[in-house]
């Protein structure tokens, strides 16, 4: 009698197990979808677009095409630099079209509206493409990742190091939106906190693409670095001027976010001695060359920050799924936490409670024409600045995720 009730037991106990562990690996729809929402066709689109697309897509081939036994799809969109856009895209697919993490999302308004919208649907959001440090500030949310830069690096790098130069003196020419605004507020805190001041600033509609009698200003102003705090085709635009009006010959001309693909646009004759700050050079090492090959082969340009980051972050992404049994987002954002980020973009990479990617930064030189071996060979090492010195101190962190004291 007891030997029957205990294999009755033994035998309800093993149902019970299969069961809890059934449904604990559960994907929605029986598939898990990627949304690649991105600008295919205006002014960022060379730093995003069909880059952001192709390190999505081969970090999914990479991972198997499958993960828990369910098939990764990838779909993708053109916010065209628009809001209202965005935000009706990543609704729709959010909701009708069941997407489990939107990617890229260049453009810091776009960026902004679109992780609050997956906190509303408890969906994740992976920001690659867009800098605004508010979005591990006071717009932090549950469900999304900064990954591979912020305005605050950007500035803790360029700006310090050419203040530390002996630089004091700053101008501002700034884009009129959110990451143009948060990235002249981060450097000025990072110039002001070493001695410098900002003798003027002018903010510019981010569409405009003539930057000539904004630069007059900045000559004027005889400020010792004319800062660019901008982006796309609007930031090779105002370099180009700058070399045409000799502004180089007496100001510093700082690029606070400079992609590879601007180098490429400019030349070296114009970028030389530019000083930037990225989190992902293709030359840096053997894994970043051996990735960066396999890239170029598809599409026939090196990858920058962005794309290396959109790579890194959906591997990440579809491990924490893997490892959490589930695509529901708050179960995947747990184990995206837990896990370490050791590949070619970052070592010891962690992500933060705020949503914030942790890992080294490095402030790199433009090289003169006679210094380059060949094509892409662009940036010279000026310094590594560890993650934990990189990044927003979480002590100082207004997202209000963040426990404090």
């Amino acid at each position: 009698m007891n030997g029957r009730v205990n294999s009755g037991l033994i035998a309800a106990t093993a149902i019970l197990t299969m069961s809890v562990a059934a449904s604990a690996q559960t994907v929605t729809d029986d598939i898990v979808k990627i949304g690649v929402l991105t600008d295919m066709s205006g002014q960022f689109s060379h730093e995003s677009g069909a880059g952001a697309v192709t390190a999505i897509k081969m970090a999914v081939e990479d991972f198997g095409g499958k993960v828990l036994g369910k098939p990764i799809e990838v779909i993708v969109a053109d916010h065209q630099n628009k809001p209202d856009t965005a935000s009706a895209l990543a609704r729709k697919w959010y909701d009708v079209e069941k997407v489990d993490m939107i990617g890229n999302l260049i453009n810091s308004s776009i960026a902004l509206t679109v992780s609050g919208l997956a906190k509303d649907k408890n969906r994740i959001a992976i920001i690659n493409g867009s800098g605004s440090s508010r979005l591990t500030g006071d717009a932090c949310t549950p469900n999304s990742i900064h990954y591979s830069y912020d305005t605050y690096a950007l500035a803790r790098g360029t700006g310090a190091a050419l203040a530390k130069e002996g630089k004091k003196s700053w101008y501002f020419l700034t884009a009129d939106y959110a990451f143009g605004h948060a990235l002249e507020a981060d450097t000025s805190a990072v110039v002001k906190a070493l001695g410098g001041e900002v003798v003027g600033s002018t903010r510019y509609p981010p569409e405009s693409f003539d930057q000539s009698s904004y630069l007059l200003q900045a000559q004027s102003s005889k400020a010792q670095v004319v800062a660019l705090a901008g982006s796309g085709n609007v930031l090779v635009n105002s370099i180009k001027s700058a070399q045409e009006f000799g502004i180089q010959q007496r100001q510093t001309l700082a690029g606070l976010l400079v992609w590879e693909t601007d180098i490429k646009a400019l030349g070296l004759s114009a970028a030389q001695g530019l000083v930037l700050t990225n989190a992902f050079y293709w030359d840096r090492d053997d894994e970043t060359r051996a990735w960066s090959k396999r890239f170029f082969d598809r599409i026939k340009v090196m990858p920058h920050m962005g794309d290396a980051g959109d790579y890194s972050s959906t591997m990440h992404y579809l491990r924490a799924v893997e490892a959490a049994g589930t695509d529901e987002a708050q179960a995947v954002m747990k184990k995206m936490r837990e896990m370490p980020i050791n590949d070619f973009f970052a070592k010891n990479g962690r992500i933060r409670d705020d949503g914030r990617m942790v890992h080294d930064m490095y402030v790199y030189e433009v090289k003169k024409p006679s210094e380059a071996k060949g094509d892409w060979d662009f940036y010279k090492l000026r310094e590594v600045i560890p993650g934990d010195q990189a990044f927003r101190p979480i002590k100082d962190s207004a997202c209000p995720l963040v426990k404090k004291g």
